[in-house]
């Protein structure tokens, strides 16, 4: 993904995101409510610096607030990372991180991404909704949904 940025709304904008970040994108991951991150220590520095650096790692703000993040691999085309801070869901700023990061994997020549997330969540009613395919479980638990690229990102 170029170092452009995308405007969403009067004043939502999703970017690259920057190291001077990674505090926001940290409170927000840590105070979902779902798919909360148990063991922190799970998800490393060195991953998180290889998204912003080398991968797809993009940022929605409202009014100059990071408000939501995406992470996602454009070797392997997972969607690592999808999360809003709980006081802007519902507000489409989800939707246009993960359109965004779609677009990158399908600039990276992907024909499909995929992702995993837990049954029973509002994040598998949104990926449902927008067009994900449920492929089974994970040894987790977890959903593998796969998404097609061809076409416009709907």
């Amino acid at each position: 993904m170029s170092d452009r940025s995308l405007q969403v709304g009067t004043a939502t904008i999703v970017r690259k995101a920057r190291a001077e970040d990674q505090p926001r994108v940290t409170a927000i991951r840590m105070g979902v409510r779902e798919n909360q991150l148990a063991d922190p220590s799970k998800v490393t520095q060195a991953e998180v610096d290889w998204y912003r650096e080398q991968a797809i790692f993009l940022v929605a703000e409202q009014d100059g607030e990071i408000v939501g993040f995406t992470c996602a691999n454009h070797q392997t085309a997972l969607i690592w990372a999808l999360f809003v801070d709980p006081a802007h869901e519902g507000h489409g700023y989800g939707r246009a991180l993960l359109d965004a990061a779609l677009a990158g994997l399908k600039a990276a020549g992907h024909a499909q991404a995929w992702l995993t997330t837990g049954g029973g969540t509002r994040a598998e009613r949104f990926y449902r909704r927008h067009g994900w395919r449920d492929m089974g479980r994970s040894q987790d638990g977890s959903i593998i949904f796969i998404r097609t690229l061809n076409g416009a990102v709907d």
